[in-house]
């Protein structure tokens, strides 16, 4: 059994195209970067977000498809967001309540059965309920990273274990190795944004 998948993921590789290897490379610079907090990462997840675009949507991973077109835009914006002062200031780290974070995550559930059935209605897409809430909750993660609020590593992670499963599940080998990659990397950068900022966190309020 082991050898028989030592086998099949031998094989993936060796087809592997050079779309996903670039762009696998380029969202791991994006992350140490981002880490980092340097703005240089936006431009490596502008390209990368191109690439995977007609990555995923030759594997019939319509939404991730539309997610990533949607992470070239939020490079921009991104970048924009990291680059002007706010105030005088360059953009700071903080934080967002529990109770922000619990409307945002019943937000991304709604939105997400809705698009589950305009994908099974419309579409053949692979995994319409795992596709749909993993776009919601991408879009509104990366929200938070341009807005440098921290909780967008706790989003992430969870995001990130279900992109794992999901593109295994589609044969794309090297992508499930970027985001086991990512699990460990995202920890790091939980740690380096709690050092940017004074403890305790500040604390945005809901509004």
């Amino acid at each position: 059994m082991i050898h028989g998948l030592a086998a099949q993921v031998a094989s993936a590789w060796r087809t592997t195209g050079w779309a996903e290897m670039i762009a696998a490379f380029l969202a791991v610079l994006y992350l140490v970067l981002a880490i980092k907090q340097w703005r240089a990462c936006w431009a490596a997840a502008f390209v990368s977000s191109c690439l995977y675009v007609w990555v995923l949507a030759d594997v019939r991973l319509y939404m991730n498809a539309a997610l990533n077109a949607f992470y070239a835009a939020m490079a921009v914006y991104g970048y924009w967001q990291w680059t002007r002062p706010a105030g005088g200031t360059v953009l700071q780290v903080t934080r967002w309540s529990a109770a922000r974070n619990a409307v945002a995550a019943a937000a991304v559930v709604v939105l997400s059965a809705m698009s589950c059935v305009i994908l099974q209605s419309f579409t053949a897409d692979a995994a319409p309920f795992l596709d749909s809430i993993e776009f919601w909750a991408s879009v509104f993660a990366t929200f938070l990273v341009a807005r440098k609020v921290y909780e967008n590593w706790h989003w992430w992670f969870i995001i990130d274990s279900v992109s794992l499963c999901l593109y295994y599940g589609r044969g794309l080998y090297l992508t499930t190795l970027l985001f086991a990659a990512y699990l460990v990397m995202i920890v790091v950068g939980m740690r380096e944004w709690r050092r940017s900022v004074d403890e305790p966190l500040h604390v945005v309020q809901p509004v």
